[in-house]
């Protein structure tokens, strides 16, 4: 419980070990002001940070065309499905640490060209091909497991919100005290059941086993309830891993795969870690409190179970789940119902659409209290202009209102935002204050000034309403960080309320995970760095390895002469074709990786001349 402004202590990083290494990875102490390593006593605890500091030049968007090309071209038109492409010889220098990362890059790189579900079934065709053992189908973390589940969140996220929300709302106001497991009630902990005196371990038992199936119930009957509010693009490409799956294991005791591999993804992957951790998946603003989290932790094992067709029940060490299994059992047979509705969806009617257009244009966004200000306002002291409304975003409007069940809102057309900035705090002398520039029918530019609680919820908000204008036609290209007050702009000191902004607009905030809007060049900077990390390894394995092999073939060739002429040879001439083809895709990869690098060495020497022309001009 620190003020807004206290120093908590510093780390120093020399600029050496950064120049040694590209990555500088591992704990440092956080110092005090004296620079000792004495600490406080003990009385202040231990704080852990985990920063990542990522500089990039990014280059213009013709530079990264031949790379998008050939990213495209590998799941467009690969020549058969074993094939070396870009996308595989990807996979093999992406490293594990890297490979959520790179997940996720390339379902955003391929959601921005209309192609995220051929990305998919390229992926999932050769993952699948290459299972044998239908128990270990899609177990590991590969780059087509990590892609599903990204994908799942990229446009997933808000129809996930809809289904779980009122459930999950519901467990955090409700705060039970919920427990199976008998080595852990702590009879002490409960709140009476009844007045009739201290509570059983039964009876806690009885208790929990009820409220969650109470919950268990409501979250179910919301998932199989939800087909249409599904998104078109997450069921097609669940419907060709259900085909895909199919053609592999066809055999009659096999029957249950091809649901599997489905409810694999959309409950152990997606729905069960957002009821396990609400705030990771933003369905919450803070983590649960330990109560709250161990009804959670129930709640999703069970999840899981009906995830697995209840497959697993039974078998497991905790037999204190067993009160649970009669409605997970109910809830297996209406999944399966379910999973064949979900695919149930014309492939040929839904078309390919980028991220912004995923959802129906009523969902909401993004919602809740903020404070605003309008910049027309009376010149009130800035603690009484600002005022608390109850915010909705929608793909449409930007509306606002006294409370969330208040009759009249009012609302911004999205269409009409050119700009969303933040403030400087010395503007209205207020912290995480951002601006949204609207331009009316007759050109005339309006301002409204809107207080987070937080500098989170700020760069929430900004990415949020960002994401849903980026592709508006009249983005302004500068504006005012501060505010118009006393006659003049606080910022630039100018007296014209109509003058041009001093400072540049932007047109994202990446906040590293799946609600980033889409940004191309910036998305295949990432795949192109991936690629130069492993470009020797990448030359060594395709290019130097083909040319080893094939002077080692026509050895044996020549000290084999007796062999027939023909023996083999179909064989012989499709592992040539085969191994030229390998040849050929990683010649043309690391052509396009070389002139990315040439291009960056261009724009860094251009930049040193021109600062150094700066310095010797008078």
């Amino acid at each position: 419980m620190v003020g807004k402004n206290d120093f908590l202590g510093k780390v120093e990083i020399p600029f050496a070990c950064l120049y040694k290494t590209p990555l500088l990875q591992g704990w440092f102490r956080l110092l005090p002001l004296g620079n000792t390593e004495d600490d406080a006593g003990g009385k202040l605890g231990a704080l852990r940070l985990k920063v990542r500091l990522v500089e990039d030049r990014i280059l213009p968007s013709m530079y990264y065309q031949p790379l998008i090309d050939l990213l495209v071209e590998s799941v467009i038109s690969p020549a058969e499905v074993e094939d070396t492409t870009p996308l595989t010889m990807l996979e093999e220098v992406t490293t594990v640490e890297s490979r959520q990362d790179v997940a996720m890059t390339l379902v955003k790189i391929y959601l921005g060209q209309g192609l995220v579900v051929p990305f998919l079934d390229y992926l999932n065709t050769r993952e699948v091909n290459h299972t044998s053992d239908p128990n270990t189908l899609f177990r590991s973390n590969s780059l087509a497991s990590k892609a599903m589940e990204q994908f799942m969140k990229a446009v997933g996220m808000l129809y996930l919100h809809e289904v779980l929300k009122p459930t999950v709302n519901r467990i955090f106001e409700e705060k039970k005290y919920i427990e199976l497991d008998p080595c852990k009630i702590e009879l002490n902990r409960t709140r009476r059941i009844s007045f009739k005196g201290p509570v059983s371990e039964s009876e806690v038992r009885e208790s929990s086993v009820e409220l969650l199936q109470g919950y268990l119930a409501g979250i179910m009957e919301s998932i199989v309830g939800s087909v249409a509010q599904c998104p078109p693009v997450m069921r097609v490409a669940f419907k060709q891993l259900h085909k895909r799956v199919e053609e592999q294991f066809p055999e009659p005791e096999n029957e249950d795969v091809k649901y599997l591999a489905i409810s694999g993804f959309f409950f152990l992957r997606f729905f069960a870690p957002a009821i396990l951790t609400p705030k990771l998946f933003h369905l919450r603003d803070h983590h649960a409190d330990t109560r709250t989290s161990r009804t959670l932790l129930l709640l999703a094992k069970a999840v899981q179970s009906v995830g697995n067709l209840g497959l697993q029940l039974g078998h497991g060490k905790e037999q204190w789940m067993a009160p649970l299994h009669p409605v997970i059992l109910r809830s297996v047979a209406s999944v399966k119902d379910f999973l064949d509705k979900l695919i149930d969806i014309d492939h040929d009617n839904v078309s390919e659409v980028p991220q912004r257009a995923v959802f129906l244009p009523s969902v909401t966004v993004k919602e809740g209290y903020l404070h605003k200000r309008k910049a027309e306002g009376p010149q009130l002291l800035p603690r009484f202009a600002f005022k608390k409304r109850y915010f909705w975003l929608s793909s449409e409007t930007l509306s606002y209102a006294k409370t969330p069940d208040w009759q009249v809102r009012s609302s911004i057309p999205i269409q009409r935002v050119c700009a969303v900035e933040r403030v400087d705090e010395n503007a209205f002398q207020q912290h995480n204050v951002m601006q949204v520039i609207t331009q009316d029918s007759d050109g005339q530019l309006h301002t409204m000034y809107i207080q987070c609680k937080n500098v989170n919820e700020l760069n929430q908000w900004l990415s949020a309403i960002r994401k849903a204008s980026i592709y508006n036609e009249r983005m302004l290209p500068s504006f005012h960080p501060g505010a118009h007050r006393s006659s003049k702009w606080t910022c630039c000191l100018q007296s014209d309320r109509a003058a041009l902004g001093c400072s540049r607009t932007h047109s994202a905030v990446t906040l590293g995970d799946w609600s980033d809007p889409l940004d191309p060049d910036a998305e295949t900077q990432t795949i192109y760095k991936q690629l130069l990390q492993g470009r020797d390894k990448l030359r060594m394995q395709y290019v130097e390895s083909v040319d080893a092999e094939t002077a080692i073939e026509e050895k044996e060739k020549r000290l084999s002469p007796s062999l027939p002429a023909d023996a083999d040879a179909d064989g012989a001439e499709r592992s040539r074709q085969f191994h030229e083809r390998r040849q050929a895709a990683a010649a043309r990869l690391l052509d396009v990786v070389m002139d990315l690098e040439r291009a960056h060495l261009a724009f860094q020497r251009r930049e040193r001349e021109e600062a150094a022309n700066h310095i010797l001009t008078p």
